[in-house]
């Protein structure tokens, strides 16, 4: 393991390298946006993306019994400009994955496995949107007198863990629920849709490979295509496709990220 600077967007824990040097990878995981590698040693290796993160493997040809790639089904080539190459872990088998961050908003840090769940950053976080703990009445409650916009709660990891600001405009437009009314004021059967609505969203664009908007990529390098079917999210002055609407789709900045949506239909 390599650390090339002290930081990221916050320090590397004290033994950082040493501590991971040696260890092994038991399993892979996520929650909210946290991706985690479960080590041996009973510390988990917790890592946040940020913006811009990424991770690459290369130098990793070496043929399996079955002629597959090793590690994965992929391969870099090595990067000829490595000023943002920031960690670098090298395998047993040869591989070298390379953790890229032009912004340096993301972090890791190492956490006891047991711990994990009482971490300040995981002990409050909300269900994921995927799973069967989000639903209506889950979401219902967290709306209830609430004087926010459902943008701002949708987008607060303690009622619901991952969503992004992309899938949220999608999901509110699509709802036909404007991301500036009070959540307390929509009734339940505006609310009880939206569960199934933003599953809908989710499920597309990871069929589609994500969203592509700068630099986001998939672990083999492809490029997520489902920008293309953005209805809200980056069409600031197009039409609306919901169905029987005339209005053209809205930008505003809110609480410092813009928001996207008709202001005809989404009410």
């Amino acid at each position: 393991v390599e650390a090339r600077r002290a930081d990221l967007r916050f320090p590397f824990p004290d033994g950082f390298v040493q501590r991971l040097t040696g260890a092994t990878i038991e399993r892979l995981e996520r929650r909210a946006k946290y991706l985690m590698a479960v080590l041996d040693r009973g510390e988990t290796l917790v890592m946040h993306l940020g913006m811009s993160g990424r991770f690459e493997i290369a130098n990793s040809r070496k043929e399996g019994p079955e002629g597959s790639t090793r590690p994965g089904e992929f391969h870099y080539a090595p990067d000829p400009d490595p000023k943002h190459a920031h960690v670098v872990f090298e395998t047993d088998g040869g591989g070298r994955v390379t953790y890229y961050d032009p912004r340096r908003f993301g972090y890791m840090a190492l956490i006891e496995t047991e711990t994990l769940a009482e971490h300040p950053w995981f002990a409050g976080l909300g269900p994921e949107p995927l799973s069967d703990a989000f639903d209506a009445k889950r979401l219902i409650d967290a709306f209830a007198g609430r004087k926010q916009g459902p943008k701002t709660l949708l987008l607060d990891q303690r009622v619901v863990a991952g969503l992004g600001n992309i899938y949220v405009c999608e999901a509110l437009n699509r709802a036909r629920i404007s991301p500036f009314k009070p959540a307390g004021t929509l009734k339940p059967a505006q609310i009880k849709p939206l569960v199934g609505i933003i599953r809908d969203v989710l499920d597309e664009a990871i069929e589609a490979g994500g969203s592509t908007l700068r630099d986001y990529a998939a672990a083999d390098g492809a490029l997520g295509y489902f920008q293309h079917r953005f209805r809200a999210y980056d069409r600031e002055g197009e039409p609306c496709l919901n169905d029987g609407c005339k209005g053209v789709i809205c930008r505003e900045v809110q609480a410092g990220r813009s928001t996207f949506f008709c202001s005809v239909c989404q009410k």
